[in-house]
This record gives structure tokens, C-alpha cells and sequence, in this order.
């Protein structure tokens, strides 16, 4: 005796026969949605040329001209030399001093100054009146967006030797100096913080702002002062913030090379040579494109390796 055929009772759904499971009917297949995509990529199309044109690849053309000989003046053609280039400037004490002061600028300025500055900042505003508001973030974002090349002549006028800071110690009664032939790194540590902290100030801002003001007045009625209000509730809540500030103004800090140019070009005697000078110099003053080009990728795995370390703070935390 044979079964009796199943029976649909509605859209999707078989009635199985006697003695059988019922069960979904089988999907109809989808038709390729390669033209879907193709639509949904093609807006795209205009900003990709441009990021391989003037971002890959001159990535890509630096990257051959580093394992190269290649110089300005005095050669007819250039050829690979391999290593060479990586190995010369980790054997260049020059290089290796560069490396140091890059990293001492980095943190001092970036890291410690313009970031513990723009917090301290923004937290005050919060609790200033609107004109001291007005006032202060007019004067601080009026340093940050200065040209560099005129930053830099104002902080050199203000460190010289017969520079304000010096009058203003003299006028106190306190010992002056020349401070950018004796401490210069620290010189244009905080040049670069005076000019961009509105940054950090504009970002954390924000970021306050964010935070509910319920939590803050719970805490506050439960006894907590404003400094384990600071530590256990604001700082978890904008950590976020922190982070994305913190890698923003790193890479930018990596790559300063106006400000102190224009200050002390990295003198004396390379006190302030930082990466990006001790690049300009070996690339065209001394004519070493290879070399040159090769400190620049090192350069640019040092940014890399800091912006690995913020995405990973970045990850949404459970």
C-alpha cells in the first residue's frame, strides 16, 4: 500500500504525509547578487583611485627607493644594495639618537603634556562660566591653529636668549640661560604642547559631555570627592576617548618637523634632532635618498607599532 503524498497547508510549509516529520520547504536558491555589490562599490571607486594614487602608491615607490643607493648629486644610476640602508642606521649613532630624542619628544609632549593638559582643561570649562569659557577656549585654539612655521617663531622669540622668558626671569630675579642651547629637547616639548593641546582639550570636551550627569551627582551624594569622582567614574567612562586621543596625537607628534626646525634645526650639536629632521638631513643635505628613505619607513613602523597598541585599547570591552 502506497503512502499518501504530502499536502501543503500554506506558504513555506509542507503537511507531511502519515507517519512522516513535517519540516520546512527546501529554500529556493538566491539569484548572485554580484551586481548588487557591484552598485554598492561603485561610489567608492573615486575615493580608492585617489588613496592608491597619492597614498599606496607613493608607499609602494618609497619602499624600492629604501633597499636602493640612490642620490641626488654625483650618480648616474642607482642599484639595490638589499639591507644595507636598515643596517647602516641601526650602526649610525646619529640615528640611534634620533630614535631617543623622538621618543622622549613623544612622550613628553604628546603623551604626558598635551594629553594631562586638554584633560585638566576640558574639566575645568566644565565647571567655568561661559565667559571664562569663551576666553580660554578662544586662547587655546587660537595656538592650535596657528601656521606651524609662525608657532615656531613665536616659541623661538619666547626662548632665546633675549627672549620674554628670559626678560620675565630677569624682571623676578632668577637665574636665565640660553634654553635652547641648553635644554632645547624640552624646548620644543612644550612648544609643541602649547600648540596642540586644544586638541586633546576639544576631544575630551566632548567626551565629558557624554557622560550623565546622574552618575556624577549620585556619586557626589554618596561622599566621593571630586578626585575619586576623576578616577573611578570619569576616567572608566571616557577611556574610549582617551585612547583615540592618545593615538591621534602620537602620530601627529611622530611627524612634527616645522616646529623644531624653525626653533633650533635640531641642534645644538643634535640635542633636538628628532626623526623627521634627521631624515630631511640625510635625504637633502646630505643627499642619501636610500638612507634617507629607509629612516623614513623606520619612522613609519614606529607610528605603526603605537597605532597597533591604541586599536587594541580601543576593542569594545565586555
Amino acid at each position: 500500500m502506497n503512502a499518501a503524498p504530502p499536502q501543503r497547508t500554506g506558504p513555506g510549509t509542507v503537511k507531511a504525509a502519515p507517519g512522516r516529520p513535517a519540516g520546512p520547504a527546501p529554500a529556493r536558491p538566491r539569484p548572485a547578487s554580484a551586481r548588487r555589490l557591484l552598485l554598492r562599490a561603485l561610489p567608492l571607486s573615486p575615493a580608492v583611485a585617489l588613496l592608491l594614487l597619492f597614498l599606496a602608491g607613493p608607499i609602494a615607490y618609497c619602499v624600492v627607493i629604501a633597499f636602493t643607493d640612490l642620490q641626488l648629486t654625483g650618480q648616474a644610476e642607482e642599484s639595490f644594495v638589499g639591507l644595507d640602508n636598515f643596517r647602516r642606521a641601526f650602526q649610525d649613532d646619529a640615528f640611534l639618537n634620533a630614535v631617543w630624542l623622538t621618543l622622549v619628544f613623544t612622550v613628553l609632549s604628546s603623551l604626558v603634556g598635551q594629553n594631562t593638559l586638554g584633560l585638566a582643561l576640558a574639566s575645568l570649562m566644565q565647571r567655568a562660566s561661559k565667559p571664562v569659557r569663551t576666553l580660554t577656549g578662544g586662547i587655546v585654539v587660537t595656538a592650535w591653529v596657528l601656521p606651524e612655521v609662525v608657532a615656531g617663531f613665536l616659541l623661538y622669540a619666547f626662548f632665546r636668549r633675549e627672549g620674554t622668558l628670559n626678560a620675565i626671569l630677569d624682571w623676578l630675579h632668577l637665574p636665565s640661560q640660553n634654553w635652547l642651547y641648553t635644554l632645547p629637547i624640552l624646548a620644543v616639548s612644550f612648544a609643541n604642547v602649547w600648540r596642540g593641546t586644544a586638541f586633546s582639550m576639544l576631544v575630551y570636551s566632548a567626551a565629558l559631555n557624554e557622560i550623565p550627569k546622574e552618575i556624577t551627582e549620585a556619586a557626589e551624594v554618596d561622599g566621593a570627592g571630586g578626585r575619586r569622582r576623576m578616577w573611578h567614574i570619569t576616567l572608566p567612562m571616557i577611556r574610549r576617548s582617551i585612547a583615540t586621543n592618545l593615538m591621534l596625537n602620537t602620530l601627529q607628534t611622530l611627524s612634527v618637523f616645522g616646529l623644531i626646525w624653525v626653533m633650533t634645526r635640531g641642534g645644538p650639536s643634535g640635542k633636538s634632532q628628532t626623526l623627521p629632521l634627521f631624515m630631511y638631513e640625510q635625504a637633502f643635505q646630505n643627499s642619501l635618498i636610500g638612507y634617507g628613505t629607509a629612516v623614513a619607513l623606520l619612522l613609519l613602523l614606529i607610528g605603526s607599532l603605537f597605532s597597533v597598541v591604541y586599536l587594541r585599547l580601543l576593542r569594545t570591552e565586555v
